[in-house]
């Protein structure tokens, strides 16, 4: 666990590294064309941080995202899989049936995939907070895999919502229908909102796996100028700045 945690408004914000590495060649592009409107060097590589972050506040234990999953998880065809999750709770001193919730920031099988293990919910006491507009569209292995086995865990979310004391949701679409934020105090989880540095430098820059990509850049927009500090999940660095 190499990066430093931080408390804001109360709240213990802890980032777990679930993974680094290179997107797999399944779904991999040049970066110009992953990220329309850029430009980068022609040797330039983008090399993935798989970042998950643990909140702590009023006794109660937050997991936000639960990353790429084992080596029979939706994301293993193009993330480096297996994640390592489980030894980054252990770590901070956290047992799996020790959180009382998990935040879904999307169902993408990067973000989401570490909810089952061995075809059952990793977290069996956490409630699970998605956005029905998610639920909604999630279809195929991640849906099968993932959405079915926590199903009884569910707890659907409309729109934006104060789950705890001091940490609320956002719901920011474009990335998917039913992305959200996480908010503690100034500080925004930002989920797969932003992708890669450049979109801070010109949030206008869009992603090639948007669903809808202006949708994308207003939510990227309206995140930008709420937070003071942002929590990525695929920078080298979990906090920014």
């Amino acid at each position: 666990m190499p990066h430093e945690s931080r408390i804001v408004a109360d709240v213990e914000i802890i980032p777990l590294c679930d993974a680094v590495g290179p997107m797999g060649a399944e779904i991999r592009k040049p970066l110009p064309e992953m990220f329309p409107g850029s430009s980068f060097p022609d040797d330039a590589e983008w090399v993935l941080h798989f970042h998950c972050y643990l909140l702590r506040a009023a006794g109660r234990t937050v997991l936000v995202d639960t990353g790429i999953g084992g080596t029979d998880s939706p994301a293993a065809s193009w993330a480096p899989v297996p994640g390592r999750i489980g030894g980054e709770l252990a770590a901070v001193g956290v047992e799996p049936a020790d959180v009382d919730a998990v935040v879904l920031t999307h169902l993408h099988s990067d973000h989401a995939s570490g909810c089952v293990t061995g075809g059952v919910p990793a977290f069996p006491n956490a409630r699970h907070l998605i956005q029905r507009a998610e639920l909604d569209w999630v279809s195929g292995q991640t849906r099968e895999q993932v959405v079915a086995p926590i199903e009884d865990l569910i707890e659907v979310v409309d729109g934006d919502a104060e789950v705890f004391p001091g940490i609320r949701l956002l719901h920011t679409p474009g990335h998917t229908p039913g992305h959200q934020c996480v908010e503690v105090g100034d500080l925004v989880i930002s989920g797969d909102v932003l992708h890669h540095p450049v979109q801070l430098a010109d949030p206008t820059i869009t992603y090639v796996y948007d669903t809808d990509p202006a949708e994308a850049v207003r939510s990227r927009m309206a995140i930008l100028a709420r937070a003071a500090v942002l929590a990525p999940a695929h920078f080298a660095e979990p906090f920014s700045p």
